[in-house]
């Protein structure tokens, strides 16, 4: 099913988070993308549905959150790519250029890659949120040189505005075996 909208919450609280994550279950009809633990000890959960019901339900995970919310978002038109990259099944063929974008934020990491995708004719390559990398998330995509300079510099707009930018970098031409570890 195709959704307009997707919406996560993270957590500095496990057992927090997994009572926020029936609060948002329990206030629309969303379909739960997402739920796990994550580094250092954090928690999210992201949900997809239509706008009304993914703003309903985050509000209810912030609600039950409370204090223990590090951070939340709501993307009411998510670009269709951030599905793929968020599954890691992406096969990228010879890429002109690579862009790594990497936040202290998995939400803000998460806008940061739909505001890339939205920016530029790129491809979303792998959404890689905060597992075994100390509780930090990053992005790749790849297209030509120009095209990945213009998403990345979109990303870091969105993600520096929350001061959560980590780094951005642009890797031209790069050598086919950074692929096959599936950066």
């Amino acid at each position: 099913m195709a959704y307009t909208a997707i919406g996560l919450v993270e957590f500095t609280s496990i057992a927090v988070g997994i009572e926020g994550t029936d609060a948002m279950l329990k206030a629309a009809e969303v379909e739960l993308v997402l739920n796990r633990t994550v580094c250092s000890g954090k928690f999210i959960t992201l949900v997809a549905g239509d706008v009304a019901a993914v703003e309903s339900s985050v509000r209810a995970g912030v609600a039950t959150g409370g204090e223990t919310v590090i951070d939340s978002f709501v993307i009411p038109n998510v670009h269709p790519q951030i599905f793929e990259a968020l599954s890691g099944n992406v096969v990228v063929e010879r890429p002109d250029a690579v862009g790594v974008v990497e936040s202290y934020s998995v939400a803000s990491l998460v806008e940061g890659a739909d505001a890339a995708a939205k920016a530029s004719d790129v491809q979303l390559i792998r959404i890689h949120l905060a597992m075994a990398i100390g509780g930090k998330a990053f992005f790749t995509i790849t297209g030509d040189v120009a095209a990945v300079q213009a998403a990345v510099e979109a990303a870091r707009e969105v993600i520096g505005q929350r001061g959560l930018l980590t780094y951005a970098v642009v890797i031209p031409g790069p050598r086919p075996e950074l692929f096959e570890n599936n950066i």
